[in-house]
């Protein structure tokens, strides 16, 4: 799975579960083209047997965001462009073809915090910080933060962040539902590892529907929205696998929710 990607990533496997790691530590993990059109070469090419894609970072910061080093002065025309590319690259995380979980702790900041945005899941440690400092240094987002995140906490929130350059904490970003988990420091990981393999054990067919069925329910209207839940239900539901299950559980042999394991 490390075929073609930059020294900027590395990729692990755990039985169905595959961790994509961001290795640029000295930099913060900032992103550079190298390591987003990385990302993209790892989404576009999942193997068939990975049930699940963790995401996390080497060192003490997921990343602090785009690589400014690298940024030089461009026409309107190459700005655009380099934009339209991080939306196509992180598009293929939140329409990926199995479910991804972040993992965050010290900076998750402008573009980090837009990558972080198009995971599934998020497990953050308290480290946690997060920020658009992009309106103090002339800028504006160019990674899908104001459609993903905005989405998250709206977009007057996201407004304050770029405005006034408000830095959130691990806890005041929870609040708000940017993280699903918050756990203790180097706890996220393992976190993220341990919802990955449960994840894992769910239908294929179920985890594809949750994860492109239902934020396209979500942003349509009521009648789309329910004649697309009624489809990938009937879909879900006449798998094998579906079927199988349902056996499991009405003959008894399948764990009852709330169950002690």
């Amino acid at each position: 799975m490390s075929a073609g990607l930059p020294s900027s990533l590395n990729v692990v496997r755990r039985g169905d579960v595959a961790a994509l790691q961001l290795s640029r530590a000295h930099k913060r993990n900032a992103l550079d083209d190298a390591t987003v059109l990385g990302i993209e070469t790892f989404f576009a090419s999942i193997p068939s047997d990975v049930r699940a894609i963790v995401l996390h970072a080497d060192g003490d910061h997921f990343s602090a965001g785009l690589d400014l080093s690298e940024l030089g002065e461009t026409s309107t025309f190459e700005g655009v462009a380099h934009s339209a590319m991080w939306h196509r690259v992180f598009a293929k995380i939140e329409f990926a073809s199995v479910p991804v979980i972040a993992v965050l702790k010290g900076a998750v900041i402008g573009g980090g915090l837009e990558l972080a945005a198009a995971a599934h899941i998020r497990v953050a440690e308290q480290s946690s910080f997060y920020a658009f400092p992009e309106g103090q240094r002339g800028l504006f987002v160019g990674g899908g933060g104001s459609v993903r995140v905005s989405r998250l906490i709206g977009a007057h929130r996201v407004a304050d962040l770029m405005l006034t350059g408000r830095v959130l904490s691990a806890d005041e970003a929870h609040g708000l539902g940017l993280s699903h988990y918050l756990v203790g420091e180097g706890a996220g990981f393992e976190k993220a590892m341990e919802l990955a393999g449960r994840i894992a054990t769910n239908s294929p067919v179920t985890n594809f529907a949750i994860i492109h069925a239902l934020p396209r329910i979500a942003e349509s209207n009521g009648a789309t929205g329910y004649l697309i839940e009624s489809l990938m239900a009937a879909i879900a539901q006449g798998s094998d696998e579906a079927k199988d299950r349902m056996r499991a559980f009405l003959d008894g042999s399948a764990a009852r929710v709330g169950a002690s394991e």
